[in-house]
């Protein structure tokens, strides 16, 4: 019983069976409670008419007249007073009978076998053929006192009924099992699918559509299963992707220091040419360093931040030290810094936070012309505080924003190559916004500068 199809048959040809059983035995117990007493009352009744119609005509045989009575369904035993028996209609399964009672029968009274017949369990007793499962009453036969006991003859009677009734069990069994079996294969037939999905998907093909036209719960779980196939194969294709990524930039400054190396062991050059060759990897070198930093940020990012570390600290007092911190940059370049940040208090992570801030304060530098302005603004309300860093700069193109804060993604290759960026710091800041639980949305225009709003939740 390892497969689910087969789970399935076993246990509804179980719960059928059950079902079956507690049915008969509801049926028993209503039987002994309810009708039998009143069966007791009807077959009582039949005997009764049984002994007048023959007392009122006492010349008669009374063989005879039983013979005759059993054509109409019944069977009879007689007790003359002499003790002897006689069986009329279809034989006694059992013709042992307590004395005392055929006594009270030639004492005039009548006798109750049927209402008074034990109760067994899942036998109803209706179709026991046994004398004390009768109706006993005192009959006269030529002056004597008789003890006849009657019931029905079951077999002739409800014989038809019986083997029709026994036929349509057995039918509506067999039928049953049929349909359990088919429709058994219709359940399992889309488990079966999900199954070998699974082991296409474990062995790295994500790229599955199940053919499952199904409305209930096997049908959400489908089409969940493609979504999540689906979700796989996306995440897939960007792992291969930053893979890709990871190793075109760590390849290309490889390549300029083991170029540059072997220029200066190989070829005879001025000091002048060797100090920019040096200079040269140097460059190539920090980069590197740069790019290794921030992989194991992300790297770190993408592991769980304990909450733990979240600790109350000055915002305002974070931002402007990270303007001073750049203050030669900005001030290199000639561009206006203003500060509307009033006295403000959040909770997060203080090292990663300032490093959002240093990564967008850096971008709105590097991308804003000589004379040009910088804005830095915070603000508050009951949920959210926001800041907000808006630049006069080159802006962004609208077909560049959706892909701003994919990892290794430049906007302008050739230009921030030459200034060591290695597109990872938009989507450092993006991540170490959600292990915060806020946000971050840029807008921009291409020469009209860029806006970008952090939101950081209220705790």
């Amino acid at each position: 019983m390892r497969t689910l199809y087969v789970r399935i048959i076993v246990m509804t040809m179980a719960i059928m069976i059950a079902s079956a059983l507690i049915a008969f035995a509801a049926t028993n117990i209503y039987y002994q409670h309810f009708l039998k007493p009143e069966n007791d009352k009807k077959v009582t009744h039949i005997a009764e008419n049984i002994v007048d119609l023959f007392e009122e005509n006492p010349n008669q045989s009374i063989a005879d007249y039983l013979t005759a009575m059993t054509d109409l369904g019944y069977t009879f035993y007689l007790v003359t007073p002499e003790g002897d028996a006689l069986t009329f209609g279809n034989p006694f399964s059992s013709e042992h009978l307590d004395k005392s009672h055929i006594n009270h029968v030639f004492h005039g009274n009548t006798y109750h076998g049927i209402a008074n017949y034990p109760w067994k369990p899942f036998v109803t007793g209706f179709f026991d053929n046994e004398v004390k499962n009768t109706i006993g009453v005192p009959i006269q036969v030529n002056g004597d006192t008789h003890a006849l006991f009657v019931r029905p003859n079951s077999t002739q009677q409800f014989g038809e009924m019986r083997i029709f009734l026994a036929i349509l069990l057995v039918l509506a069994l067999l039928f049953s099992f049929l349909l359990v079996l088919t429709s058994s294969r219709y359940i399992v037939k889309p488990i079966k699918k999900l199954t070998e999905a699974t082991r296409k998907i474990a062995a790295g093909n994500y790229h599955l559509k199940l053919d499952v036209n199904r409305k209930d719960e096997i049908g959400r779980l489908a089409n969940d299963f493609s979504t999540m196939s689906s979700s796989l194969a996306r995440t897939e294709e960007k792992r291969q992707e930053f893979v890709s990524n990871v190793s075109h930039e760590i390849q290309s400054p490889l390549t300029s220091i083991q170029g540059f190396s072997q220029a200066l062991q190989e070829e005879e050059m001025s000091e002048a040419e060797q100090q920019r060759y040096l200079a040269i990897i140097e460059s190539e070198s920090k980069r590197l360093s740069a790019l290794s930093k921030q992989l194991l940020t992300l790297s770190n990012l993408d592991s769980e931040v304990d909450i733990n570390d979240f600790v109350p600290f000055d915002l305002t007092e974070q931002l402007k030290e990270v303007v001073l911190t750049m203050e030669w940059q900005w001030r290199e370049k000639q561009i206006a810094i203003e500060l509307d940040t009033p006295p403000t208090t959040i909770i997060g992570e203080p090292k990663l936070l300032q490093q959002v801030w240093v990564n967008l304060i850096a971008n709105a530098i590097r991308y804003t012309d000589s004379g040009g302005k910088i804005s830095i603004h915070t603000a508050t309300d009951k949920s959210y505080v926001q800041v907000t860093v808006k630049d006069t700069g080159i802006g962004i193109s609208e077909e560049d924003l959706p892909q701003l804060f994919d990892r290794f993604y430049k906007v302008d290759k050739a230009r921030t190559r030459t200034e060591n960026s290695t597109g990872l710091g938009l989507s450092i800041v993006k991540k170490i916004m959600e292990v915060h639980g806020g946000t971050i949305m840029v807008e921009s225009e291409l020469g009209k500068g860029s806006v970008f709003t952090v939101s950081l939740p209220q705790k």
